[in-house]
């Protein structure tokens, strides 16, 4: 074989369809991302957010991740951030509408780069809002499906496959750290309790959690079947490859409808999508279904497929790539067979290559955390109608409300709540909080879903805590509720003159 040839084998043209899903797909989820935390950030981190970045900026020193905002000359302010977001979902618009793509191999790199860089900044200055493994996954997906290029090379191989070494590192990581984590996993009672506890339930979580024991069994051997078993066929030749990530697809969406995520399950169900071949998804859409590959192993290409060979400079550049970020791989392949192995960790400044996980141990009741105020002129004297709460768009709390399907947007907000929730405390975010409320902050009401007082200060607020259960049948009948709960008490107070203060 001359190096032409050789070349043509790291060609992957019968993944054109995958390319185009994972690249329009990584695109719309930078989009969403941007677009959360241009309203989010300023509130939450901003100038005058809960945690505001400048002080953060001057206390690390630049120690942090790497970031625009360390930059002396540069420095954080909120009109920054907004041009910094502004410009990401620019980019990723101009991926969703197709133009990189029609530029040489390599235009589809730098567009993703850079809303990976920018992205890197905010989320390196971001702290306890910006600490979820999907952020991550954001990251190293933003970083390596550029890598895939435009419409004049063909996918490169190695590419699709370090895609894949991610989807075995999100799903067999997953269901590693169960069975190493919480012993309901092994018992097969886990679901018993997940969709009633997790942080943010949907519109049909009440009716998952409400099924029967057997299905929740079913749902635990499903998880396991497919995290720890069907995930391995990924590897396989094809179509072993497509049914294998066609299973993981199936899970994800389940999850999709069961709860709210981010984009955790969406980032998931693109990365899968690198292990689909063209001929499967002709025979999704009627064709016939694909032949057997086990007479080529898929490690190389095909050069019998056709098409024009990648150049030679292309292949280079793939082969740098993925050299380093094999590489970065050494430590997270050592972590998913280590006994004391790590979930959603980083083992670099540049989040590549990752440790993935999620639910290795599982909570068995629902607490929430509820916000009230009053503008009664004698708070301690006021009577339980004196006092109204503050509702979260997406957080438990009106017992009649319907929780509803945010997700791929993300309510870090809400999300904070719910751990707060586990381990009640003062949180330095959670007493600004209760300060911003207490002063009528505009920008704090653009993050709830109802501020009972509209704009206008309380005279009080009080801090009440909750264990929440999903309404059986027959209670939801004849009281009309989603929910039932228990008063546990009041765990703080807050009033103008003396700040905050714990029960």
């Amino acid at each position: 074989m001359d190096w032409t040839s050789w070349l043509a084998l790291l060609d992957a043209h019968d993944y054109t369809i995958a390319r185009e899903i994972i690249q329009r797909g990584v695109a719309a989820v930078s989009v969403l991302a941007f677009a959360s935390t241009y309203r989010q950030f300023p509130v939450l981190l901003g100038e005058r957010g809960l945690l505001p970045t400048p002080e953060y900026l001057e206390r690390s020193a630049g120690l942090g991740g790497p970031s625009l905002f360390h930059w002396r000359r540069v420095g954080y302010s909120d009109r920054l951030l907004r041009i910094v977001c502004a410009v990401g979902m620019a980019l990723g618009v101009s991926v969703l509408l197709g133009l990189p793509q029609q530029g040489p191999g390599w235009t589809t790199i730098p567009v993703f780069w850079v809303m990976w860089g920018l992205y890197l900044s905010i989320h390196s200055v971001g702290r306890i809002f910006y600490g979820f493994g999907w952020e991550s996954m954001l990251l190293e997906c933003g970083f390596l499906v550029g890598l895939l290029g435009s419409h004049q090379v063909a996918p490169p191989l190695l590419v699709l496959w370090f895609l894949r070494w991610m989807l075995l590192r999100l799903e067999f990581g997953a269901g590693m750290i169960k069975m190493r984590g919480d012993p309901s996993w092994r018992d097969l009672t886990a679901m018993d309790h997940h969709h009633e506890t997790q942080p943010m339930p949907g519109p049909f979580s009440r009716l998952a959690h409400l099924r029967p024991r057997w299905w929740h069994r079913m749902e635990v051997l499903g998880s396991h079947a497919v995290q720890l078993g069907a995930i391995w066929l990924v590897l396989l030749p094809q179509p072993i490859a497509s049914i294998g990530a066609s299973l993981v697809i199936l899970t994800q969406l389940f999850l999709v409808v069961t709860g709210n995520y981010a984009w955790l399950n969406w980032l998931t169900i693109l990365v899968a999508t690198a292990a689909i071949s063209d001929p499967f998804w002709r025979w999704l859409a009627g064709g016939p279904f694909p032949e057997w590959g086990w007479q080529r192993w898929p490690v190389l290409g095909d050069p019998e497929l056709g098409g024009t060979v990648s150049p030679l400079g292309w292949h280079l550049l793939i082969l740098a790539v993925v050299a380093f970020l094999a590489v970065l791989s050494w430590r997270p392949l050592r972590n998913l067979f280590s006994s004391h192995q790590l979930m959603n960790a980083s083992f670099n400044r540049f989040h590549l290559v990752n440790a993935y996980g999620a639910f290795g141990s599982m909570t068995r009741y629902r607490y929430e955390v509820i916000i009230e105020g009053t503008q009664d002129p004698d708070p301690e004297a006021a009577d339980e109608e004196a006092w109204h709460p503050y509702e979260f768009p997406g957080k438990p709390g009106d017992l009649r409300r319907r929780s509803r399907q945010f997700a791929p947007y993300h309510l870090r907000l809400d999300w904070q709540m719910w751990f707060l929730a586990l381990r009640p405390g003062a949180q330095d975010w959670f007493v600004a909080l209760l300060e911003k409320l207490r002063d009528g902050d505009p920008g704090i009401r653009r993050l709830l879903r109802t501020d009972p007082f509209d704009g206008a200060a309380p005279t009080g607020l009080r801090v009440k805590y909750f264990r929440y259960r999903y309404a059986t049948a027959e209670e939801k009948r004849t009281s009309g509720q989603w929910w039932m709960r228990t008063d546990l008490g009041v765990i703080a107070r807050v009033d103008p003159d003396s700040g905050t203060g714990r029960d």
